[in-house]
């Protein structure tokens, strides 16, 4: 099968890793892809596949969103027509360019899927307002125009139905790790840090992530010297919470992390893993977590409290995860054989529903449903 698969290589963020490994799974098994994305000149993310590219112009990019150029319409087109692919996957970047895809591929002929990877706060509450708020309002009646949209939740399907979003379009197809590579196995990170306990948070440092009642907790635990905290990723917030949260409390800022290798003996070598999120998606971080035997503390927002639900880690509310956090804190770290508990299971949870090999299955389905709804007849050879 002919895939285009529309996403992005940087800035670092999920969305990144999930285009990686997607796209990655989907050679390992025969296809073709080629990849078009907003051309970036920074040096990339490591194993990234060797695939055709096609780089689109841009005016503007982050973690969040995307601005394209004028352009950069007339340079898809073009490269959908030469690609002639048997479908298009975009992974939603929050850019204008999501909002015109149906009319092209409608042009084409060829069919549409994408993956709305746009947090939200989860069972039974309100979306934040603002960027997520506006992103589900604004997204909704295209994401209407695709043959499909994937999410990762029931949860989130309810959400876009009830925006306004055919039920019959939105399939669920969960986030998956590969957990071959992301596994239990040695690691010299205690050592490295001169820690008996080690605790890590990944992702973006940013005001979503609720980090600072985190850090709170951890600074009014008075967790000892023997207790440290690794803080995983790069944003907005991190020269300023770092000036208040260091070393002197046993917190290491490590930046952001572009070596894979790194980043799974980091994950090997800890002990509990914390994601205080306000809003989510479905963590790539925390199922990365889980695989490698880590135990995990999440906030029940987007799909991460269904992830560790019955057991396979600790659910905690967005409203209090300063108080929640001072309790289990020094309980985790007191009480090495729960954490350890709490890893296999995360372990087993991962292995029996997020494994990237199941989630490449579902997708080589959606596409095969797809392509059997379309007309026999594709306009590539005119």
């Amino acid at each position: 099968m002919r895939i285009a698969w529309i996403g992005k290589k940087s800035p670092f963020c999920g969305n990144v890793t999930y285009s990686r490994e997607i796209t990655n799974a989907l050679l390992d098994r025969g296809h073709q892809v080629s990849f078009l994305h907003f051309a970036q000149e920074e040096s990339q993310a490591d194993n990234w596949p060797n695939f055709q590219e096609v780089s689109l112009p841009f005016i503007y990019k982050s973690q969040v969103y995307t601005i394209p150029t004028f352009k950069a319409t007339k340079v898809l087109t073009q490269s959908l027509r030469e690609i002639k692919p048997d479908i298009v996957h975009a992974s939603l970047t929050l850019s204008t360019l999501d909002f015109v895809l149906p009319e092209i591929c409608e042009e084409l002929n060829v069919p549409l899927i994408a993956t709305f990877h746009t947090p939200f706060a989860g069972k039974g509450a309100k979306l934040i307002s603002g960027t997520q708020l506006l992103a589900y309002q604004l997204y909704a009646p295209f994401l209407d125009h695709y043959d499909r949209v994937i999410v990762f939740s029931q949860i989130q399907r309810e959400l876009l139905a009830r925006m306004g979003v055919r039920e019959e379009k939105i399939a669920v197809i969960p986030n998956g790790v590969d957990t071959a590579k992301y596994s239990p196995g040695s690691s010299q990170i205690k050592a490295e840090f001169g820690a008996e306990r080690l605790f890590v948070y990944q992702g973006r440092i940013a005001p979503e992530k609720n980090l600072e009642s985190m850090l709170r907790a951890w600074k009014q635990s008075d967790m000892g010297t023997d207790s440290k905290l690794l803080m995983v990723g790069d944003g907005p917030l991190k020269s300023s919470l770092e000036t208040f949260y260091g070393a002197e409390y046993g917190i290491h800022w490590l930046g952001f992390i572009a070596d894979e290798n790194r980043r799974i003996e980091i994950l090997r070598g800890v002990d509990v893993f914390i994601l205080p999120s306000l809003v989510e998606g479905l963590s790539l971080s925390l199922l990365e977590g889980m695989s490698c035997g880590v135990a995990c503390l999440a906030t029940d927002v987007g799909a991460d409290g269904e992830v560790l639900e019955k057991g396979a880690g600790v659910v905690i509310s967005t409203s209090s995860v300063r108080s929640q956090l001072r309790t289990l804190l020094p309980l985790f770290q007191d009480h090495p054989e729960l954490t350890t508990l709490l890893g296999q299971k995360a372990r087993k949870r991962v292995l029996e529903r997020y494994t990237l090999n199941d989630n490449i299955t579902q997708l080589e389905e959606l596409y095969s449903q797809v392509l059997a709804q379309r007309p026999l007849t594709l306009s590539w050879g005119v």
